[in-house]
């Protein structure tokens, strides 16, 4: 069945959360000074073990610093908002993200994104990418209301792309919360590998790269047409 619309997870998956994230850190403890009465390394590997790839939110991580480290002068409350204000500058995509995006859409494929976070922060990061556009579906769990793996944020989701879920693909790099939430609505799930979690093993592919998405979601008549097409141009 010809595939419609593909469907996206952003950290892990869009975002190089962690190396972004790490990037983060170090910036945060140079511009801080009061974080520098604390030995970088100590500070950063401390900050990327409690944050748990994202799934600590970060009042509970800069709490528990400033408490570890007896930090005097610092307010938790005021690392969280330079957080939130400053992670979008340190943001790296994944190799061929833009590519990706560009020819699905070109192909006339419908993109959208669902992920679980708090909408304007999610959505900065997002822009601080420089993908928004691409999507004709964004849903951040804080502004649905509903949180993956719940079935009805991705039927929500077909519904805003008028795609049904056997046309439709969902990339995530959770094997919960991406891979077999979507299956469970009848969508084709991709995995993008992960060093995070074990194996996927309900997926129905599992890429390394973005790229490959185009392969699993175009016919290779159509990218065989597109190339020749391509040629035809040059």
């Amino acid at each position: 069945m010809t595939i419609q619309a593909v469907l996206f997870d952003l950290d892990g998956t869009l975002l190089d959360r962690d190396t972004s994230l790490l990037r983060f850190v170090h910036d945060q403890y140079e511009r801080i000074g009061a974080l520098q009465l604390v030995q970088k390394d100590v500070f950063c590997e401390r900050f990327i073990e409690l944050d748990q790839h994202g799934y600590v939110w970060k009042d509970k991580v800069y709490e528990q610093l400033v408490a570890e480290f007896a930090i005097p002068d610092l307010d938790a409350s005021f690392l969280l908002q330079d957080y939130i204000s400053q992670f979008p500058q340190h943001c790296i995509a994944f190799p061929h993200l833009h590519e990706t995006l560009g020819q699905l859409q070109q192909q006339g494929i419908k993109l959208g994104l669902i992920s679980n976070g708090f909408g304007q922060f999610q959505y900065a990061n997002l822009q601080a990418l420089g993908i928004a556009h691409f999507f004709e579906a964004v849903l951040i769990s804080e502004w649905e209301g509903l949180r993956k793996p719940d079935p009805a944020i991705f039927q929500r989701a077909l519904s805003k792309l008028r795609v049904p879920p056997e046309q439709a693909i969902y990339v995530g790099d959770h094997p919960e919360n991406d891979v077999r939430a979507s299956r469970a609505v009848g969508m084709k799930a991709v995995w993008k590998r992960s060093d995070q979690f074990a194996a996927a093993a309900e997926a129905d592919a599992v890429i390394a790269d973005l790229a490959e998405v185009i392969g699993i979601a175009l016919p290779a008549v159509q990218l065989r047409r597109q190339a020749s097409r391509d040629l035809d141009f040059i």
